[in-house]
């Protein structure tokens, strides 16, 4: 499958969400789940950009690592430890705090982020009491581009949000349907008492 992005709001194509595409063109080849993660997926959920992306994250769950490393055999793959990149290296099994994974191949950047679960639910890296059943985690555009759904790419921006993430959430809460709005209060007040998003939402 060849992926394009297109906005819905204004006439055209939005040249921003065109970088999706070739990672997403790279990613259709990888069998297990995958998600269009940060930034880029409000972008996704609203059909519009709003602001200027460094790079584009990727959500895949750890069960599934090794699927991961073997599609990244001939990239150059390293896992970041302390802030640091160490390569990775197959078979090993990357296991908590680390999460994060960068590969690199002819010009090609791929930064993904490993997301914890069980069978059937997502759970929050920084509180698995915190979960989310894996269809409803899972969003898709109308051109196949698969997403995580709002909330949770809020949950993770909230813990020390920083100006983009502060603008991502105001530009983002209208489009919220009340059960979302609900699972992120109810998630922000058992991680994060007290938060100021807690008064918008």
């Amino acid at each position: 499958m060849t992926f394009s992005v297109s906005s819905r709001k204004g006439a055209g194509r939005n040249p921003d969400l065109d970088a999706l595409a070739p990672v997403c063109n790279i990613l259709a080849a990888y069998l297990a789940p995958w998600w269009i993660a940060g930034g880029w997926a409000l972008d996704l959920h609203r059909g519009a950009s709003h602001r200027a992306h460094q790079d584009i994250d990727v959500a895949v769950l750890r069960r599934d690592q090794q699927s991961l490393r073997q599609f990244l055999s001939g990239w150059s793959v390293h896992k970041m430890v302390d802030g640091q990149q160490q390569p990775w290296t197959e078979p090993e099994e990357l296991a908590l705090p680390i999460h994060e994974v960068h590969a690199e191949r002819n010009g090609t950047r791929l930064e993904l982020l490993l997301n914890e679960a069980s069978q059937t639910h997502w759970q929050f890296r920084r509180n698995p009491s915190i979960s989310l059943p894996l269809s409803a985690m899972s969003r898709r555009t109308t051109r196949g581009i698969p997403y995580l759904c709002p909330q949770v790419v809020l949950l993770y921006k909230a813990k020390n949000p920083r100006t983009k993430d502060q603008d991502d959430f105001e530009q983002t809460l209208p489009t919220l349907p009340p059960a979302d709005r609900l699972w992120l209060a109810q998630a922000l007040e058992v991680c994060h008492p007290g938060h100021a998003w807690l008064r918008s939402l």
